[in-house]
């Protein structure tokens, strides 16, 4: 059975899959905690699944994509908790080994919305609506030696989010890029992101770190 990620869920892209090969890196065992934060799609949350982690935990706030992960997580026959909320929030009181996450982070006019088609991508002027939240609330719940795993564009300062992150207590460096040309959300907003002097005229390729 093939089962598609349903409109309004953000359905897995470029950066979904550089992700995923760095949860493939990662040891995994039946005793690793993972949370994957703000799972759209439920990909990266069955893949550590699949990997052998018999404690995985989805959130996402998006009822959408609440229901598909958990649909997908059954016809796959895969242990994954699903769970409905802002980012950390449903499991602030527990630990994790690995969290993973994905988060919006495309620089637009006005604040982060709530709802809408847009939840999945827009992040404030900065791109970092929703980075600066995950880099404040998910060290407190890593275990010793645990591991965070964060792709976002290159728009919104890779070295701010190390810099955060070791402000934090963590370790932290880019480990993978990629750069590859916009996709409709970027080119749909260049005109925007050239005014503001976040890309040069005619600089239409997005990395992701």
């Amino acid at each position: 059975m093939v089962f598609k990620t349903p409109p309004g869920v953000y359905a897995p892209q470029d950066d979904t899959w550089l992700l995923a090969e760095a949860l493939q890196r990662e040891d995994i065992t039946a005793d690793t905690a993972v949370l994957d934060v703000g799972t759209g799609s439920g990909v990266l949350a069955l893949v550590a699944a699949g990997r052998g982690a018999a404690q995985v935990t989805a959130v996402d706030v998006s009822p959408l994509a609440v229901g598909a992960t958990w649909l997908r997580a059954r016809l796959k026959g895969l242990p994954v908790r699903v769970l409905q909320g802002d980012l950390l929030t449903p499991v602030a009181d527990r630990g994790f080994d690995l969290i993973v996450a994905n988060p919006p982070y495309v620089p637009v006019a006005g604040r982060r919305i709530r709802r809408g088609r847009g939840v999945a991508w827009r992040a404030g002027a900065d791109g970092r609506a929703v980075v600066d939240r995950i880099c404040r609330d998910a060290p407190p719940l890593l275990r010793p030696g645990g591991v965070l795993l964060l792709v976002h564009s290159g728009l919104c300062g890779p070295e701010r989010t190390v810099e955060r992150l070791v402000g934090a207590g963590l370790r932290a460096a880019v480990t993978d890029r990629r750069t590859i040309p916009f996709g409709p959300v970027l080119r749909e907003q260049a005109p925007w992101l050239e005014a503001h002097g976040l890309i040069a005229r005619a600089r239409r390729r997005k990395s992701w770190w």
